[in-house]
């Protein structure tokens, strides 16, 4: 039988902890005009610009 056991409370608190760092990345990226969607084309294209 397979037994798994999970910290809940670890996971949720470095759940929060990666929501809130991308909301101020996203607060200071709007506070200095840059569009969100420059990066998901950006990401969309970087595959074509190296194989690793």
């Amino acid at each position: 039988m397979i037994e798994a056991r999970a910290d809940g409370a670890g996971l949720v608190r470095r759940l929060t902890e990666k929501a809130e760092a991308l909301a101020r990345a996203r607060a200071a990226m709007i506070a200095q005009g840059k569009s969100a969607a420059r990066w998901r084309k950006a990401a969309l294209l970087w595959p074509l610009f190296g194989k690793e």
